[in-house]
């Protein structure tokens, strides 16, 4: 299943050098919305979504942390480190839970141009940091030593993935020690982020989704839908599998892969199974938000104070 929810750990290079005060703001035209307005999943919103950090919020955190580990790699003569500009290049979804794809693709206007894919400016937030620093730079950023990267098997750029888990990074740099997870690390620490916090709530909505999946309403939308498909000619037992077609012979956007996209929302419109489906998992989160109130309302605190201590950075 392709998701979105990684996104916020990725952005792409190019921004200038550390938060300077003459720096233009972020431009926030291109923002995706919190709450999707278009497509099969228009107006929808998880229950959950109101325990992980909006975009707008997440921006604010990567800012602060961009400052401070700006400040925090020039203490080791790093003065003209190239950090992204949290914002600059937003995701194609804005809500954590990427309600736009996770039953599946639901928007028949971005389908009909490019079928399972994205369009080209909105992967600029799957690159990773790592691409635009130099091995010093990361190994003072991250406390680890740069990784092999690997572009996407038959083309030339893109997004592709980093090799084996990285060495540790030397002890120090222009003799200095470096900090416990190098200079991100310890950003995090000053703003007390809990990344077991996202962690934790993101493993509640993986539980929720797995969890409505074969109740029965779920289960005759599917089939329902599965037969939608099989009378245009198509053979895929759920959405994951329309997807995985899609991708089986390039990037998704090819002619085949845009009426296959086509066919797939229109069977969804037709028995309704994101309707289905987001009604029985929003059953499933609310129950699993009862059953786990308490260290959910810690979560959202630290969330509210991570968010103040990120303002107050300047």
């Amino acid at each position: 299943m392709i998701t979105a929810i990684l996104l916020g750990a990725c952005s792409s290079p190019g921004s200038p050098p550390g938060p300077a005060k003459d720096e233009a703001p972020v431009d926030r035209s291109n923002w995706p919305s919190e709450v999707p307005t278009s497509g099969l999943v228009k107006g929808l919103e998880l229950p959950l979504e109101s325990y992980l950090p909006s975009y707008a919020n997440q921006v604010a955190v990567d800012t602060a942390l961009r400052t401070l580990q700006t400040r925090c790699m020039s203490e080791y003569g790093l003065t003209a480190v190239d950090l992204p500009r949290p914002g600059a290049n937003p995701p194609p979804y804005s809500n954590a839970l990427s309600i736009e794809r996770r039953y599946g693709i639901s928007d028949r206007a971005q389908a009909r141009k490019y079928g399972y894919g994205l369009p080209k400016e909105l992967t600029g937030s799957l690159v990773s940091v790592e691409e635009g620093l130099s091995g010093v730079e990361v190994e003072v950023l991250t406390g680890r030593k740069k990784t092999e990267f690997t572009p996407p098997e038959g083309t030339k750029g893109g997004v592709g993935h980093f090799g084996a888990t990285p060495e540790p990074a030397h002890a120090e740099h222009n003799g200095k020690k470096l900090h416990e997870g190098g200079c991100a690390g310890w950003s995090k620490r000053r703003l007390k982020v809990n990344e077991g916090d996202e962690g934790f709530v993101s493993g509640l909505a993986s539980t929720s989704l797995s969890e409505s999946r074969p109740l029965k309403p779920v289960e005759q939308a599917l089939k329902s839908w599965s037969a939608c498909m099989k009378d245009k000619g198509r053979e895929a037992a759920d959405p994951y599998r329309a997807t995985e077609q899609g991708y089986a012979d390039g990037d998704g956007t090819t002619k085949n892969a845009i009426e296959l996209a086509l066919d797939d929302i229109d069977c969804k419109e037709q028995t309704r199974l994101i309707e289905v489906w987001f009604k029985e998992e929003s059953a499933v989160q609310k129950r699993l938000i009862e059953q786990n109130k308490d260290q959910l309302a810690a979560v959202k605190k630290r969330m509210g104070e991570v968010l103040a201590a990120a303002k107050a950075v300047k």
